[in-house]
């Protein structure tokens, strides 16, 4: 088996809504985020895990519905948790093993198949 990963970006406003009002995360605010889409399986007969092209062609549309958006108002995503974006991509690509969202440099969640 063989794993490959590509990253994207993506910049986007969320509020938390379930977190009290107290919390800064509450209220409106935006990240530059990255996302990182690893797929894992054998090679094919032109010694790829999946064209990268390929990959594009299943995440750029999902990255489009997102960039520049308040992530509350996109369907699945009224709590946009890191967590839960990351489960919004992963459940929307077929051949992701998983998908990491990174918030910062420093927080990402990441989800498995």
């Amino acid at each position: 088996m063989t794993t490959i990963g590509r990253t994207y970006h993506f910049e986007s406003a969320h509020r938390l809504p379930r977190l009290p009002e107290t919390h800064k995360c509450h209220h409106l605010h935006g990240h530059n985020y990255k996302i990182v889409v690893t797929v894992q399986s054998e090679l094919d007969e032109r010694g790829f895990v999946v064209d990268f092209q390929d990959l594009d062609e299943q995440v750029l549309p999902l990255v489009k519905m997102v960039d520049h958006k308040v992530l509350n108002d996109v369907e699945g995503l009224e709590n946009p948790t890191a967590e839960l974006i990351a489960q919004w991509f992963l459940d929307r690509l077929s051949i992701a093993l998983s998908v990491r969202v990174y918030e910062n440099d420093e927080c990402y969640a990441e989800v498995f198949r």
